[in-house]
């Protein structure tokens, strides 16, 4: 047990994470499956007329409005607001200003023609202390913002935490202590039962490795905390949680569908040995399914040479009950992938015996993450095999590009719709072999506050000036508008 509680960090996690995070193990008994040679030619696709198109944001990203209307303090807000946390010394307290103007966000969801809209629920707009009585005027925000979605006939795909941990909850323990599993569920029948006449469709967490790992394993995210013991204790406490919410959601009404958005990264061997595919698998497990596995399996995966830390993550008899729910999708956030090789297994971080590094074989984006569609089309291949039956959602997938306007106003980001076209026909072959994938939600809306980049990147299909809030579509918005209205991709 020792060696669980002084973990040390390495890179190959926290490069692997970037912004985002996230690589995973195939489950115990599964075969590696061998894929064919990347930047494939894929044929044109059409979507079938069910499919469903969207845009996602998230709460802190665009509300602003950060102490307006009773919400409480959010550790974000804290995060922000401390010197030397985020890039350019920005905060999330305006932002695209979209509690005031939520509006103009309906009307371009319209324009481009989607039908779903995954936003989140701020916690501490709700609940500003993070228990007890709900805030009305937050709830009346969100009715607000929900009716509006409703008359425009756009789904609400409605998150319920991404990342902005009521800053009371924190200071009492945060994500690694176990009393905060009840306390989200309790914020979820809240939620639920005020908005569950609306809202039918709802994430339980987004990217819980992310969160989890980047505010507690490696201090990069809000609390800024970095010990990987805490962290490891988080991942099985928000596993409860999933858990626990579900049950809370189904409660409320049967009928309304709970999953989860995951942060996925493929995770490729980098080599062609023995080691460093079953090293993939370990990472495939750990980064990609640690938070799968448990709802639908009652089981960890297996991601250590040896045996799971059950007991510093301070898992009890019982709790992998607890953990169990038979999710009705799994959204999964895509980004890029990884390569994985094989190390000797050591402690902490090291037992799992893998070394991960960004590819660089493909174009970059402005953020320099690598631009390989292929990944995605074997990622789903992957996990729909892994998890057959269980419908996926891509929740997000994106890039950013610092295109500005032009002397006429106009937004020229090609490159973005050549992301888009490469990994949206990866979708469309993956679904051809058998991916039951029902929704497609480009990350993201709107140019927005990206952690702690700050401003300095732009993943909107939306122009946003900061200054003046005015919202510009890009041409990749317009191409985006065209796909949807069709379901074409030629």
């Amino acid at each position: 047990m020792s060696r669980w509680n002084n973990f040390n960090r390495r890179e190959f996690i926290s490069t692997a994470l970037g912004a985002v995070g996230s690589f995973s193990v195939m489950p115990p008994g599964h075969l590696f499956i061998e894929l064919p040679e990347p930047q494939r030619r894929y044929a044109p696709f059409q979507f079938p007329g069910e499919f469903i198109w969207g845009a996602a944001t998230a709460a802190y990203q665009i509300e602003g409005a950060w102490a307006e209307d009773g919400k409480g303090e959010s550790i974000w807000d804290r995060f922000s607001h401390t010197t030397g946390k985020v890039k350019g010394a920005a905060t999330g307290d305006v932002a695209c200003d979209s509690y005031h103007r939520y509006k103009e966000d309906v009307a371009l969801l319209k324009a481009l023609n989607l039908t779903s809209y995954r936003f989140s629920i701020s916690w501490p707009r709700i609940q500003p202390d993070g228990a007890g009585a709900s805030n009305p005027k937050g709830l009346d925000y969100y009715k607000r913002l929900a009716d509006a979605l409703l008359e425009a006939k756009i789904r609400p795909l409605c998150t319920l935490y991404h990342w902005d941990l009521p800053q009371k909850l924190e200071e009492v323990g945060g994500w690694p202590n176990r009393d905060l599993a009840a306390r989200f569920s309790d914020y979820v029948d809240l939620t639920v039962r005020a908005l569950g006449d609306r809202i039918t469709h709802w994430c339980l967490f987004n990217e819980p490795f992310a969160f989890t790992f980047l505010g507690y394993g490696r201090g990069t995210h809000a609390p800024a905390r970095k010990n990987f013991a805490d962290f490891m204790r988080a991942t099985h406490v928000v596993n409860i949680a999933q858990g626990q919410a579900f049950r809370a959601i189904k409660a409320v009404n049967s009928k309304l569908q709970a999953g989860t958005a995951f942060s996925m990264v493929n995770c490729e061997p980098a080599t062609k040995t023995e080691a460093d595919r079953q090293a993939a698998d370990r990472a495939h497990a750990f980064a990609n399914v640690w938070f799968v596995h448990p709802a639908l399996r009652g089981e960890y995966p297996k991601a250590f040479p040896g045996d799971t830390p059950l007991e510093p993550m301070g898992v009890k008899s019982g709790d992998m009950d607890l953990c169990r729910a038979p999710l009705d999708f799994l959204g999964i956030n895509y980004y890029r992938r990884q390569l994985i090789s094989a190390i000797p297994p050591g402690a902490g971080e090291d037992a799992m015996g893998v070394h991960n590094s960004d590819a660089y074989e493909g174009p970059l984006t402005d953020f320099a993450w690598e631009v390989w569609p292929d990944s995605l089309h074997d990622l789903l291949f992957r996990i729909s095999r892994e998890y057959k039956g269980t419908p996926l959602e891509i929740t997000e997938n994106g890039c950013s590009y610092l295109d500005g306007p032009d002397e006429h106003g106009r937004i020229p980001d090609e490159r973005r719709i050549q992301f888009m076209r490469g990994h949206l026909q990866a979708l469309g072959s993956a679904m051809l072999h058998g991916a039951n994938v029902r929704a497609y939600h480009h990350w993201s809306l709107l140019d927005n506050f990206e952690w702690a980049e700050g401003y300095a990147q732009r993943f909107g299909l939306t122009y946003v000036d900061f200054r003046t809030q005015k919202r510009t579509i890009k041409d990749s918005g317009h191409w985006y508008a065209k796909l949807a209205a069709t379901g074409s991709l030629a």
